[in-house]
């Protein structure tokens, strides 16, 4: 009886292989879970720190006013010119590259001082539109008793004399010295207190220029650049629109940059334009680098390894997702756009699908959905077939990869991550290298890996093959970033598929689907479109549906004119 029994217990693999698949699991929630209530922590340590650091400034304010009124007066001009002039001199003492240039204006009898960078000032605009009218109109024969007095000698200086129309007066010292460190000149007269900001900023700046990353054959040969102020005439030039909104912000405490929020308001919700706000105005940086920042700062969920906001160059790509009822954001000093919020199926549209026609660029789409597929599981299932379910095979197949796999010493898993380790390494060397030789490096070095590999009896000939055939499919994706998501996640199916078989596969197809199906990007589901709620957005994900029928904007954005066309 007993022996009986005994042939109904599993063996001991199945019970190793049962509680892996339940502990792992269990072990990923539970850290996944204390790493967000360490982050819930924090942040309501930093909220009450912040708030007691502004009750103790307030305490001290309050009993001693005298030292925050002498702080204030510290931070403006006064009458006392010479006064003025040493504030500044202290405050770039430790710039070399600010230069001061003196001038006397006969007919007021004074002296005046400007400041500005060197590089970042055009000196040929402050040449002729500050200094020579300056010059010329101080020694003019007009006397000194008939000219005005105060506000409005100020206000002469700004409508007749300067030539410059970005012209402001300051008592600031700090916005004053902002402005020329970004490329402004500032300038000070005796016996008129505070500075004139004039605006002559000069950058070598990048020509336009085609998008690397999102190149197509068909479509406009525009890409941003890293100057803001491009970036945005490029957006304006797609077409006259009184309701294209552009709110600016500054962004970095040490080191402030210009961000821009663009958005229809005739289109986009306007509870996602707030969020969007409120989430940049929550960044608390020394300086944003790029907008990897804004990106990583301002995401739903930083433990996903899929993008919740993408990514582009395009000018064309971030109109179109505006008129869909998107919002982008533009970071000065960055030609990469950011859109939200996103879906799944964006990863993988690009905008030659629409200049296209609608029969070449749906097949295109749908073999983009099955490139990604194959990146993502072609080497699992090469592992789970050879390794536990042989039997799925056609025969004669088996019996070409078992004789192919003679004399290979290691196991089907080791076998492949030396082999994906190798593309992985050289496809990063090909980006990192010049690009003359880049591609070449690329090429030749993969040929001539693998059939090295092969000769020495390290890997099979058909995983090369299976290697080859991912490594083609991942290059497939449209946005760069999305595919180095597929690639990270390879591994952790290559994982199960060598602990569990197919049955594995299986199971981090459904935890991944699982994860796709609770991730959301600025409160629109990322796995939306999948699961739709109107069979109408199924005409621009798949396929894309003729212009014709694609009347509508997608219902899950909430836009506030869901009419396309008319």
């Amino acid at each position: 009886m007993w022996q009986v029994i005994g042939t109904h217990i599993p063996k001991w693999n199945v019970w190793i292989e049962a509680i892996f698949l339940f502990i792992i699991p269990l072990i990923i929630f539970l850290a996944v879970r204390q790493i967000k209530a360490m982050d819930g922590r924090e942040s309501r340590r930093m909220e009450r720190l912040k708030l007691l650091e502004e009750e103790d400034r307030s305490q001290q304010a309050d009993r001693n006013p005298s030292v925050s009124e002498a702080e204030k007066i510290k931070g403006t001009f006064t009458e006392d010119y010479e006064a003025n002039v040493e504030k500044v001199r202290q405050a770039v003492m430790d710039m070399s590259d600010v230069n001061e240039r003196s001038i006397f204006l006969e007919k007021l009898n004074a002296v005046g001082t400007l400041f500005f960078v060197d590089g970042l000032t055009d000196k040929v605009g402050m040449d002729q539109n500050i200094l020579k009218p300056l010059m010329d109109w101080g020694s003019s024969g007009q006397g000194r008793e008939d000219l005005p007095r105060g506000e409005e000698l100020r206000n002469m200086f700004i409508r007749q004399v300067m030539l410059v129309s970005e012209t402001e007066y300051t008592l600031e010292v700090q916005f004053s010295l902002q402005k020329v460190l970004f490329g402004s000149v500032i300038l000070m007269i005796q016996g008129i207190p505070g500075a004139f900001v004039l605006g002559t900023p000069k950058g070598n700046t990048r020509g336009v220029e085609d998008p690397i990353s999102e190149s197509v054959l068909r479509g406009p040969r525009v890409g941003f650049t890293e100057t803001l102020s491009d970036n945005t005439a490029m957006l304006r030039r797609h077409g006259e629109s009184t309701e294209l909104a552009m709110s600016s912000f500054k962004v970095g405490k040490r080191v402030e940059k210009q961000l821009m929020v663009v958005y229809f308001r005739d289109i986009a919700d306007s509870e996602l334009v707030d969020e969007v706000k409120r989430r940049v105005q929550t960044i608390d940086m020394d300086e944003v680098l790029e907008s990897g920042y804004v990106e990583q700062l301002i995401e739903d969920n930083f433990l996903s390894p899929f993008l919740q906001i993408q990514n582009t160059e395009r000018p064309d790509r971030v109109m179109a997702a505006l008129l869909e009822g998107r919002v982008a954001i533009l970071l000065d000093g960055t030609p990469f756009a950011l859109l939200m919020p996103v879906t799944y199926g964006m990863m993988l549209q690009s905008p030659e699908d629409y200049y296209e026609r609608w029969i070449p660029g749906s097949l295109i789409r749908f073999l983009r959905f099955m490139a990604t597929f194959i990146s993502l599981f072609a080497p699992a299932l090469y592992i789970s077939f050879i390794s536990f379910h042989p039997g799925l095979i056609p025969t004669k197949l088996v019996i070409s990869i078992i004789s192919a796999r003679q004399g290979v010493p290691f196991s089907t898993l080791i076998e492949a991550l030396i082999m994906e380790i190798s593309i992985e390494i050289l496809r990063e060397a090909g980006l990192r290298l010049p690009k003359p030789i880049g591609p070449a490096m690329g090429i030749v070095g993969g040929l001539i890996i693998g059939q090295a590999a092969v000769d020495a009896g390290i890997v099979s000939p058909i995983l090369v093959i299976v290697v080859a055939v991912t490594a083609i499919s991942s290059f497939s994706s449209p946005v760069y970033s999305a595919g180095i998501s597929m690639r990270v996640m390879r591994f952790g199916a290559m994982f199960t598929a060598a602990t569990f078989g197919l049955y594995g596969v299986i199971m981090f197809f459904l935890l991944l689907s699982i994860h796709m199906v609770k991730l959301h990007s600025f409160g629109v589901p990322f796995f939306s479109l999948t699961v739709p709620r109107s069979l109408k957005d199924w005409k621009d994900y798949f396929i894309r549906a003729p212009l014709q029928f694609m009347k509508n904007r997608p219902i899950l954005l909430k836009h506030k004119d869901p009419k396309r066309q008319g």
